[in-house]
């Protein structure tokens, strides 16, 4: 009969190996959104990148496979710290105290990270068009707010209608506030929470104040 401590200690070992390699990844891709936003694009080379982190151009080949490989990792990685800030706002017994709640996350993850936010939403990288998958998967990182704006409908407070056409409305007037706000036009969030709060109202059942 086969001993089970030699599979213990593979499962370990290649758990540590595992972490080591989401480490490194993840070390790569702040390294490559830093320079981005203190040097510019033309920093995002593998060697720069490499000589940066501590590492071989041929780790980063390995990982990303090229500079567009790089370019798309950097563009998701953005969208999934997005969701994990978003995900991580304490839920609400009240629904659209939740919702409301979700704004200002939204807009301090954008701030704390001004280099993926060039990428995702300012074409930071020449000529990067990130793929079809790459969108599908960037979108889905902001369902929470499809299943809060839901819960309201569920709750009375938001006329029946499809929750993502309202998510995509809240997010279009938060990405406008928060770029006349990253080109220095707007000195606080105050307007940044007027247009949230007004976009939300729209869709309010009459009678219903905002949280």
């Amino acid at each position: 009969m086969t001993s089970s401590a030699p599979r213990g200690l593979q499962g370990a070992y290649l758990l540590g190996e595992r972490a080591s390699h989401d480490e490194l990844r993840a070390r790569l891709l702040d390294v490559a959104s830093q320079l981005l936003v203190t040097i510019g694009p033309e920093s995002l080379s593998m060697r720069r990148i490499a000589t940066e982190a501590e590492c071989s151009t041929t780790v980063i080949y390995t990982m990303f496979g090229s500079k567009e490989g790089l370019a798309e990792a950097l563009y998701l990685e953005g969208f999934e710290r997005f969701r994990r800030r978003l995900e991580a706002v304490p839920p609400r017994r009240d629904a659209l105290e939740h919702l409301t709640a979700l704004g200002p996350a939204y807009r301090e993850a954008v701030l704390d990270e001004p280099g993926y936010y060039a990428l995702m939403f300012e074409r930071a990288i020449p000529g990067f068009v990130p793929s079809e998958r790459a969108r599908t998967l960037a979108r889905a990182a902001l369902n929470i707010v499809d299943r809060v704006i839901a819960d309201c409908i569920s709750a009375g407070y938001i006329v029946p209608t499809q929750p993502r056409k309202i998510a995509d409305a809240v997010w279009a007037a938060a990405q406008g506030a928060i770029s006349l706000e990253r080109a220095g036009h707007l000195r606080d969030s105050g307007t940044y929470d007027t247009v949230i709060q007004a976009v939300i109202s729209r869709y309010l059942v009459a009678g219903v104040s905002r949280a």
